[in-house]
This record gives C-alpha cells, sequence and structure tokens, in this order.
C-alpha cells in the first residue's frame, strides 16, 4: 500500500513521524486505522516527491523499481571547512591512525570539502575516492564514496563492502564476510587464486 511505502520514506530519512508529515502537508492521521488504507490523492504525492526529490515516482505509486531515483546525478558543492554542512573528502592515502580504535580524519588528510544536499540527512563522516579496480565493477577507480566510522563491530554489516583502515596497507575498500573460526577476525570474501 502506497501509505506503508510513504512511510519507509520517513524510516529511510531518520525523520521522526511527527515532524515527517507536517513536511510533506499531512497529519499523523492519515496514517492510523482505516484511513491507512486509503490512497494519496495528486496534491500529497505531488508534495512529497518536492521534498524528497530523490525518491523514485514509480516506486512511490506501484511499488516497482528502487526506492531512490538512479537518475539523479549526486549535486555537490566545493566548501570551505568551516561550514559545517560541509563532507571532507579526503586523501587516500594519508590519512592518521590506521588501524586503531583512535581512528581519525585530521585537517591534513582533507583534500577538499564539498556540501552535497543529497547526503543531508544521512550520517556520513568523510569520503574518499576509490583506486584501483579491485572492486570493479562495483566501483571503478575514480568513483567517490561516502562513508561512517564504525567503532563497534557489532555494526559490521557482513558480505557488505567496507572501507577498512589497517596499519599495513592503509585505507582499503573491500568486500568483508566473517572469518570462520569466529575469533573477531575478518576476511575479503574474494580470496585470490596463486
Amino acid at each position: 500500500m502506497i501509505k506503508e511505502r510513504v512511510i519507509k520514506i520517513a524510516e529511510l530519512k531518520g525523520v521522526i513521524k511527527e515532524d515527517f508529515f507536517p513536511k510533506i502537508g499531512m497529519t499523523s492521521a492519515n496514517f492510523r486505522g482505516s484511513a491507512k488504507k486509503t490512497p494519496l490523492n495528486s496534491n500529497a504525492i505531488e508534495n512529497i516527491l518536492s521534498v524528497f526529490p530523490d525518491i523514485n515516482p514509480e516506486w512511490l505509486i506501484t511499488g516497482n523499481g528502487n526506492m531512490l531515483r538512479t537518475d539523479q546525478p549526486i549535486q555537490a558543492t566545493k566548501s570551505t571547512n568551516d561550514n559545517q554542512d560541509a563532507y571532507p573528502l579526503i586523501d587516500l592515502t594519508v590519512a592518521a591512525g590506521f588501524g586503531s580504535v583512535n581512528f581519525g580524519i585530521e585537517k591534513k588528510d582533507v583534500k577538499e570539502y564539498y556540501i552535497i544536499p543529497k547526503f543531508q540527512d544521512l550520517k556520513i563522516d568523510f569520503m574518499i575516492e576509490v583506486t584501483g579496480s579491485s572492486m570493479y565493477p562495483k566501483y571503478a577507480s575514480g568513483d567517490v564514496i561516502a562513508c561512517t566510522i564504525i567503532r563497534e563491530s557489532k555494526f559490521i554489516q557482513w558480505n557488505k563492502v567496507h572501507v577498512i583502515a589497517t596499519a599495513e596497507q592503509g585505507l582499503l575498500v573491500k568486500r568483508i564476510r566473517e572469518y570462520d573460526d569466529n575469533h573477531g577476525y575478518i576476511r575479503q570474501c574474494r580470496i585470490p587464486t596463486f
């Protein structure tokens, strides 16, 4: 049902429902009881898509396709480092604190800062540029990826792509899974053959 998909938008954006419904010109009463089963009018759909232009209209209306549009380029604007809405693009080879629990980004690690409106509702700590082709076709050399620092292993999503800070090799972009002996080790999913 379309109203369930609207609720999924609020969850994706991390907006509490009390703030979300007024943003789209509706009230929480439209999403309770029998009202939850009624369709949205065209004005409501227009409001949702104007507030959240990255939502795929086909998905919103029919449930088909991806939730987010894939045809919109991400708009980025260079910024100064004193703008708290700006995300740092770091140099892949010089980030401080490799392989330590105190990993952090220092000013000397930052190449440039960018404001990216599409990221405004996401928790992004930094961005890096992918080098090499080991993750192709998922990521090509030159792609920029946005990253969130994970400080606890329970938040690692196994078999997903992560940027890993290592003491030996610096930052790596790899798909990881838990090591078979379950002792807190990780390994790449794609093991090279010799």
